[in-house]
């Protein structure tokens, strides 16, 4: 099992199976909280659930098109920071992310997608990494705005959240203006 420590209280683990039961609670807990602003949780019902997105995840990893990284912590499952598919032709990816609200305005999130994005340039020789948020999502903005990522606009009402289209903020960090610190 891969397990990092990002820093004393915080460990990233990669998604496995036997995770689902603290993924779901999480999300139970938390689901009023995360539902505002992410479309897969009114579609997350069950552990089967869960299970079918670890699956997806595991297949993606698999395959070197992505991960997805559970972030525990004080051992206790806090979130999810992890990338939808590579794409390679392009050579980009895009990060997503959540915490459980008791989790939030601690840096944890900035940290885990600071590591991720000096992966995703340093091991897999991408050229672009992309976060996408909905307009108004101001906490999930800042941490892109806090890692120097360029905002490159909007997109009209292209997320499908509770039933409502939203407008979504597109972000950029290329390759040479990456300085991790």
């Amino acid at each position: 099992m891969f397990s990092h420590t990002l820093r004393p209280g915080v460990e990233l683990r990669y998604v496995e199976m036997r995770h689902a039961p603290v993924i779901w609670d999480r999300v139970e807990h938390d689901r009023t909280h995360l539902r505002e602003w992410l479309s897969w949780v009114d579609n997350s019902n069950s552990i089967a659930d869960i299970e079918t997105w670890i699956d997806s995840q595991l297949k993606m990893f698999a395959a070197g098109e992505g991960c997805g990284i559970g972030i525990w912590v004080d051992g206790q499952f806090a979130g999810v920071v992890g990338t939808h598919a590579i794409h390679k032709l392009y050579q980009r990816v895009e990060i997503g992310y959540w915490l459980g609200r008791e989790f939030v305005g601690r840096g944890i999130m900035s940290d885990c997608v600071r590591l991720l994005t000096t992966h995703a340039f340093a091991e897999w020789k991408l050229h672009r990494v992309e976060i996408v948020c909905a307009v108004g999502n101001e906490r999930s903005a800042a941490i892109p705005k806090r890692l120097g990522f360029l905002e490159e606009g909007v997109m009209r009402e292209s997320h499908l959240v509770n039933g409502q289209f939203l407008d979504a903020r597109l972000f950029s960090m290329l390759v040479q203006d990456w300085k991790p610190r």
